[in-house]
């Protein structure tokens, strides 16, 4: 199939309605929103003139479009620090001709090729209340922040089951935009100060992130 990407955009919150809508305006049909909080450092919000840490995380399906990228940073502001940052991740499949053609209104991506990774996202599954445990670890390691969001876990079970601890329900799940050279470093500190033996009990992974806007946001502050 032509190139598909999930695409994921963390602004402020008071900017989701008009993300959202934008997206619908290029035909992406379903735009989900989750409400999350940076864990930026008073200092780095005091030096963008940020006054709140609320965020919204919206996650949407469409076909691969760089250009879409740089189209979206013109008419979002994305190139102004604080305004939010946009990246994709490559998806491999779609189940089933009916979703697909919801998904993508038989819109045709840019032909799927081999792109340069040169940031990752970094996904952190963690017990509610352990952000500051996390964060601090991965700011240790070069990490300049993050976005958490309230989760609800399942299957908690099997987590006893490999790993011979249990875990709660309520999760918090952290998302960490870092370039790529520091992506293990910032992984492997999580998991030594806020892994599954720490009171975090943090479970981490990573995806590769395709194209980006809002980059000058990732290099001075928060993601």
């Amino acid at each position: 199939m032509q190139g598909v990407d999930l695409i994921i955009t963390i602004t402020d919150r008071s900017r989701a309605e008009q993300f959202a809508s934008w997206f619908r305006s290029h035909g992406i049909s379903l735009v989900l929103t989750a409400l999350g909080r940076g864990t930026a450092t008073t200092e780095v919000l005091d030096f963008l003139g940020l006054e709140a840490t609320e965020k919204a995380v919206l996650f949407c399906v469409a076909p691969r479009s760089p250009r879409m990228v740089r189209q979206a940073a013109r008419e979002l502001w994305l190139d102004i620090p604080g305004q939010g940052v946009l990246m994709t991740v490559p998806v491999n499949s779609i189940g089933g001709p009916t979703a697909k053609e919801y998904l993508l209104h038989e819109q045709e991506g840019e032909a799927a090729m081999e792109r340069e990774i040169t940031h990752d996202l970094i996904v952190v599954i963690a017990n509610q209340g352990s952000t500051d445990l996390v964060m601090d670890a991965a700011r240790e390691a070069g990490a300049t922040g993050g976005t958490a969001i309230h989760a609800k876990g399942t299957g908690t079970e099997l987590v006893q089951k490999f790993f011979g601890v249990s875990i709660a329900s309520e999760q918090e799940m952290l998302f960490i935009l870092t370039r790529s050279d520091t992506k293990k470093p910032i992984m492997k500190a999580i998991m030594a100060k806020a892994g599954i033996q720490s009171p975090a009990q943090s479970l981490v992974f990573s995806l590769p992130v395709g194209d980006i806007a809002g980059l000058r946001e990732l290099d001075q502050s928060e993601n």
